[in-house]
Order: C-alpha cells, then sequence, then structure tokens
C-alpha cells in the first residue's frame, strides 16, 4: 500500500461512479477535510495480493480522539459486473475506528497495521464469499495488532453509526462498521446477541471506537448487569459450534437399550454447557459440529438420543439441559446423565499447537 496526497478519483479508473459514491457520503461527513489515501499498487483483478483498491483514513478529535478508516473495493467502485441489480457488489464497505493519543501530531500517519487488518478481512471474504453483516462476530485467534498487548482479539459488525446506507449507480451498499472485542466480550456476544451486546457497550464506547489498551467493559458492573440479564431474557442467537473432536458411536448391549458414546473436546465443554441453557428453552436448537458430522441438540419432552443421515439428534428436557451443563466439566472422563443414561459424554483433551506444530495450551 501506498499513500496518495491526490484526490481519491485518481487512483480510480475514469469511470468510478460506485467510488464516487462513497467518496461523496465521506465528504458530507467530513466537509472539506482530506483523508490520507493508501491505494493498492498491484490490483486484485491484476493479481495483486490485496484486494481493497484502497483504504482511506480520516482524523477526527471527538467524542474521542481517533482515526476513522473507511474501505473502497467490497463494493462495485467501476463498471456493474454482478447480476443482483439492487446490490454493489458484496453490499457493503467495511469502515473501522482506532483510537489515537489526543496529542498526536497533525501530521501523524494512522498504523499500518489497520489497514493491513482491513486487507485481511476483506480478503477472507473475497476467497470464503462469506459476507459480514449487522450483528455478526468473529474471532481473530489473537490480537488484532500482532505483537501488540492488548485483550482485543475478536471483532463484532454493526453499521457505521454516521454513514447510513447508499445509493450508488451500481447498487445499494453499507457501510459496515468493525469493532473490537475482548474474548469475553466476545463469550457474551454469543451468549447473548451480538448487536444487542454492542448496543449494551456503547455508553461506555463512543461511536464503537476500538481501543487496543482498554480492558473488558465487563468489569463494569453496569454494563455486566444489562449484558446478563438480556441474556436470561432473551437467551442466545448463537446456535452452532465447531470443534475439531467429535464422534459418536451406537453401541448395542444385551437385553437392554443402546448406549451412545459420544466424544468431543475438552475445549468446547465450557462454551456447550453455557450456550445450551441459553438456547433449548427458548424453543432454539444447537447444533455441535465437527468435520465428520454433527450433534444437534432440541427440546423435547422427553430426553432421547437418535442417528439418522444428518447425524445424531439429542432432544432433550429443560432439566435435563440444567443437568447437562452442571455435569460436563473441560476435564478428560466420561460423563453420565440421570436423565438419560442411554447416553455417555466422552470428553477428550484438548491439544493446541501453533503454526508450527509446537504445543501452546492443553485444556483437560
Amino acid at each position: 500500500m501506498t499513500e496518495a496526497t491526490h484526490d481519491l478519483s485518481d487512483d480510480a479508473e475514469d469511470l468510478s461512479p460506485g467510488w464516487d459514491a462513497i467518496s461523496a457520503a465521506l465528504d458530507r461527513l467530513y466537509p472539506g477535510q482530506e483523508p490520507k489515501h493508501y491505494a493498492t499498487l498491484v490490483k486484485w483483478m491484476l493479481g495483486g495480493p490485496d484486494p481493497l483498491d484502497g483504504v482511506s483514513a480520516w482524523k477526527r478529535l471527538s467524542p474521542v480522539p481517533h482515526w476513522h478508516f473507511v474501505t473502497y473495493g467490497l463494493s462495485e467502485l467501476y463498471a456493474k459486473e454482478s447480476d443482483d441489480a439492487d446490490t454493489s457488489g458484496y453490499g457493503f464497505e467495511l469502515t473501522f475506528r482506532l483510537a489515537c493519543e489526543p496529542g498526536e501530531p497533525a501530521d501523524a500517519e494512522p498504523p499500518a497495521w489497520a489497514i493491513n487488518f482491513l486487507q485481511n478481512l476483506a480478503r477472507y471474504v473475497f476467497k470464503s464469499g462469506n459476507v459480514f453483516d449487522d450483528g455478526h462476530w468473529m474471532t481473530a485467534n489473537g490480537p488484532i495488532a500482532l505483537e501488540r498487548d492488548t485483550l482485543i482479539c475478536s471483532m463484532g459488525f454493526v453499521y457505521d453509526p454516521e454513514l447510513p446506507a447508499i445509493d450508488t449507480p451500481n447498487g445499494r451498499m453499507h457501510f459496515l462498521q468493525v469493532v473490537g472485542l475482548t474474548q469475553e466480550e466476545e463469550r457474551a456476544a454469543k451468549q447473548w446477541q451480538t448487536r444487542k451486546l454492542l448496543d449494551a457497550l456503547l455508553p461506555k464506547m463512543p461511536l464503537w471506537v476500538t481501543d487496543l489498551a482498554r480492558p473488558s467493559l465487563l468489569g463494569d458492573p453496569e454494563v455486566r448487569a444489562r449484558v446478563d440479564e438480556g441474556a436470561r431474557r432473551d437467551g442466545s442467537s448463537s446456535g452452532f459450534l465447531f470443534t475439531d473432536v467429535l464422534g459418536w458411536k451406537v453401541q448395542k448391549r444385551l437385553l437392554r437399550s443402546p448406549v451412545t458414546d459420544i466424544t468431543f473436546g475438552a475445549l468446547q465443554v465450557d462454551e456447550l454447557t453455557t450456550l445450551l441453557p441459553l438456547r433449548l428453552p427458548f424453543g432454539r436448537g444447537f447444533r455441535l459440529a465437527g468435520r465428520e458430522g454433527s450433534v444437534l441438540f432440541e427440546r423435547a419432552d422427553a430426553s432421547s438420543a437418535s442417528e439418522g443421515e444428518d447425524g445424531l439428534t439429542l432432544r432433550l428436557t429443560d432439566a435435563a439441559v440444567h443437568e447437562l451443563a452442571r455435569t460436563l466439566k473441560p476435564l478428560a472422563g466420561t460423563y453420565v446423565l440421570g436423565s438419560l443414561d442411554s447416553v455417555r459424554f466422552q470428553v477428550q483433551q484438548t491439544v493446541i499447537r501453533d503454526a508450527e506444530g509446537k504445543v501452546v495450551r492443553t485444556v483437560g
């Protein structure tokens, strides 16, 4: 990426109606202010490594000093190419608000890692085809800023509070803001609803500005009470949990009903036992998915287990759900419910390795 000190449209092709529409929206928010713009040297369509054509950053001091980043490239900047006449490209551009020091020099540059961070998010969308939306969350599996001492290692997504959706000649698009979250806040988002969690954080996090130096906002009693009350009232919107280790085997027994052994890793136990009571009693199913199959948990008047083409289904009463939450531990061993003794839960130790294969953590 290189900084362009001239008008943004100089980086675009001669006909760039999508680009111009984005720039016009930002001109309305920052009249007369020239952003710092970082253009991609070799465009993605020409084989370059960066999917975004550019990232712009505006400096502002209120309500807290921060950089306001906006991407160019997830929507259709130039000619209309997608078949969806109503939507421009993926339907959004990313924004990101990053706290900065009040006394920063006027000619200070925004952190380069933030631009690379946005490129990486766009790269995920381009390669996977999975799109982000208001109320989504995503883990970064580590600090969002590498080699920084920060608790921010997850993300929530919310419509940018100052940039409403716009209609461009290539279709409609939204400005979707990335909000940095701690692991504890990510966990709370899964236990409740990401969008509602972000609303609960907003009074302590103006404009959802990401501050790498901040602690978890759940340490604030007022925020914690609001989140806990919301989860109890609304339940969880997270209906899916992936695990590397998942399997089951149905064993026949002489003169007795079959027994089903379900095996999964210790790493997933805490999340599973937290989410099930926030899903099933609300009439919402929950799926524990592995590489070769899945276990679907459903609410029922009588507890049972059955195997089908789509995997294994566990039907649990509310009492069985709460018994499961009390019984399972993130420790290797066999666990059996008094209310469903035809199922044995086999918890295996989870070993976490780094990219070089070195063991960095063991659970269970």
